[in-house]
Formats: structure tokens, sequence, C-alpha cells
């Protein structure tokens, strides 16, 4: 098992042309993959403007597209040709007809590996994360997947603030939990309200980093869309919760980390808080 790996987030703002959209992360995978990063982890829809804000709307889903598909398919030419694992969070359209916020995994070898359904959807407040609307609840379960560079939970956005769903992918055997976001505030918020939420969201990720002895990989948007202003500050945070890396609030960037395994495996002599959990919970 490799000790060693560099993560590349990439953390933009999202335009209404889904056309720039792809076009500009394209052309920072590239960028991330020459810097040195062997997996690349993209923010929560990161094609598509975040639709789910109020009203309903039934036309939303034309934007959805299969796995396979046209960007998967793109993606999976880049991960071949410079042989990183990529992690895309998509709209998917399923051929029986159900719809899903998905984080598909694609190899280096440029296959997809496998795909994870968002297990927890918000529907409130309904003018800012009404997505329960739109997707279905992910029945698959945590799922953790083998890539070249190392094990890696997939958990989505909202899936942050479930302890049970880190648990779950830390006792598959994931390394590290990567969590593709679109998260911010309503610009009418108290200065006071949004440092809380803004804290309390790193907070509990790094917490489940020191809980499950893992690396935690956080990915968000920035720019206002609608209701919302997205905070950015993706970061990764180690096994006793350090942050390693932040990123701002309202930039575009290209957090480039290097992650030593051997942090996990020296922690666990001494904090062995996944062998002697008391509670065993099927798939927990």
């Amino acid at each position: 098992m490799a000790h060693f790996v560099t993560i590349g987030l990439i953390q933009t703002k999202v335009s209404d042309n889904i056309d720039q959209n792809i076009k500009k992360t394209v052309k920072l995978i590239k960028k991330a993959a020459k810097q040195g990063a062997k997996i690349i982890c993209l923010q929560e829809l990161f094609l598509l403007p975040y639709f789910c804000q109020g009203p309903k709307d039934k036309k939303k889903f034309e934007l959805a597209e299969t796995v396979p598909g046209p960007t998967t398919t793109l993606l999976s030419k880049l991960a071949k040709k410079y042989h990183v694992v990529i992690l895309c969070s998509i709209f998917e359209k399923t051929k029986n007809k159900k719809y899903y916020n998905s984080l598909v995994v694609i190899g280096a070898q440029g296959k997809v590996i496998g795909t994870y359904h968002k297990m927890h959807i918000p529907s409130l407040p309904i003018d800012y994360y009404s997505e329960n609307y739109y997707f279905e609840k992910g029945k698959t379960d945590f799922k953790v997947f083998k890539t070249e560079y190392g094990t890696i939970g997939t958990l989505i956005c909202y899936d942050q603030w479930f302890p049970e769903a880190a648990r779950a992918a830390a006792a598959k055997g994931a390394q590290i939990i990567f969590y593709p976001t679109a998260i911010g505030w309503p610009e009418s918020n108290p200065k006071w309200k949004k440092r809380a939420e803004h804290e309390a969201w790193q907070i509990t990720q790094r917490s489940h980093g020191i809980d499950n002895n893992v690396f935690v990989a956080t990915v968000n948007r920035i720019g206002l869309e609608k209701n919302i202003k997205f905070w950015g500050s993706s970061f990764v945070s180690d096994p006793y919760g350090r942050l390693l890396t932040k990123a701002s609030i309202d930039k575009e960037e290209i957090l480039i980390v290097p992650i030593d395994f051997s942090v996990t495996e020296k922690m666990r002599e001494e904090w062995p808080f996944l062998d002697e959990r008391r509670i065993k919970v099927e798939n927990v």
C-alpha cells in the first residue's frame, strides 16, 4: 500500500454557461495534474449553477445525464491521459428514470470505478436547499473505492453533518474521505450567524477525521447564485484534525496537498477508535 499521495481540490465559480464551466474545469484538471495531483476532486454539481433553490422547476430535470455519459466520457479521457483519479459530482439520470446527486469515481486507467448516490438529501429551507424535489435518496449505502493511489470514501455535502457516514466509510477502509460540496449563506444573515455556521461546518468535518483517524478533503464552490453566497473555504485536514491547507472564501483556486498515510497508521497505534468501538452497527 502506498504511503504517500498528492491530492488536488478544484474550487471555482459556476456560471450559467455549461460549456464554459466544463472548459474551465478541464483546464484546471490539467493544471492540477501537472502540479503533481494524483487524485483530483471537483465540487458538488460542478457543471451547473446550484439549481435546487425554489421555486421547483421540472425543466431542470433536462440537465441530468447518464453514467457513462458526455461528462464522464470526457473526464475519463483526461484521467487516462494524465494517469489520475478524478472524482466528479453530477446530476445523474439512470436508465429507469431515477435522478440522483451522484459522485462518480474515474480511475487512472480512464474507466469508471463506481458511483455513489448522495444518501442525505436536504429539504429545508425550501428557498435554499430543496434538493428533495430533484434527487432520490441514495440506497446504495456508503461506499469506498480502491484506487491506484489509495482507498477513498465518497460522501457529498449534506452527508458532512452525519457522523455515521464518515464512520461507515472509515470502517470500510477509507484513508481519505472526500466531500464535494455546495454550501453558503444568505447575504441577509447577520455576521455572527455567518461566522458560526462557517465554523461549525469546518469543525464537524475535522472532528470526523479525528474520530476515524482519516484525512478529510472538502471542496466547495464560490460566488453568489440566486439566494446563496457560497463561501468556498475548501480545505484538507489530517487525522488529528489539523488543517493542512485552506482556500479563500471568494477566489478560484487549486489546492495541491501531499498526504502521508503513515500518520493514520501511527495514530491508530495510540488512538484505536475503530478497533475499540463498543457499539457495532451494521455498515457503521
